[in-house]
């Protein structure tokens, strides 16, 4: 017998016990005003959002953004919505995203546990576009605001879509002198509209 095949059998023989799984079966956090939590949350992590009563008042909303008069690359994947001047579609190499200045793009639900919003690759073509553009608007359904991330999990379906990821506030880097900078490794701002 080999070394190796020796060190193997030694680890296999002498395995740790297996640890039962915790039960998830718990009352977990609820809010009483979710939505109220949800844009607390997201302003505490550096977003920046708001409740629309229907989606006639998308469009306005997004053109008052602070970051929409300088916009000159603008992807829009929201249904309903014309901003958006760059065919994303028409895009071979993602490399070419790095110029868009805002992208306006759909989230599927919201939870207000960590002010997040999940977003998959259905409607875009290339992921890419959620980190490399400079201002990231997501619009999600308001019904589909969760209380807390287990509730979200529940509704995570895999393999269609093969990627999915949930987005809270801006990209942020910090070094150990406590340093903060926003937008060094994605979007300097994100707005969440719930309609």
């Amino acid at each position: 017998m080999s070394s190796k095949q020796q060190i193997l059998a030694n680890i296999r023989k002498h395995r740790p016990a297996s640890s039962p799984l915790p039960d998830l079966n718990e009352a977990w956090i609820e809010y009483e005003d979710r939505e109220a939590q949800f844009w607390e949350t997201l302003k505490f992590v550096g977003g920046q959002g708001q409740s629309l009563d229907d989606r006639s008042q998308l469009e306005a909303a997004v053109r008052q953004l602070p970051c929409f008069p300088d916009a000159r690359q603008i992807v829009c994947r929201v249904a309903g919505l014309s901003l958006g001047n760059v065919d994303v579609d028409s895009i071979d190499d993602p490399h070419d995203l790095a110029s868009v200045d805002l992208a306006i793009l759909p989230g599927e639900f919201a939870v207000a546990e960590n002010g997040a919003v999940w977003v998959t690759e259905r409607t875009v073509r290339h992921r890419a576009i959620y980190f490399l553009t400079q201002h990231l608007v997501l619009v999600a359904p308001r019904d589909q605001l969760l209380d807390n991330l287990h509730q979200a999990y529940e509704r995570l379906r895999f393999g269609e879509p093969g990627y999915g990821l949930f987005i809270s506030g801006p990209s942020k880097t910090a070094d150990i002198e406590q340093s903060l900078v926003i937008g060094a490794h994605g979007p300097r701002s994100l707005n969440v509209f719930l309609v």
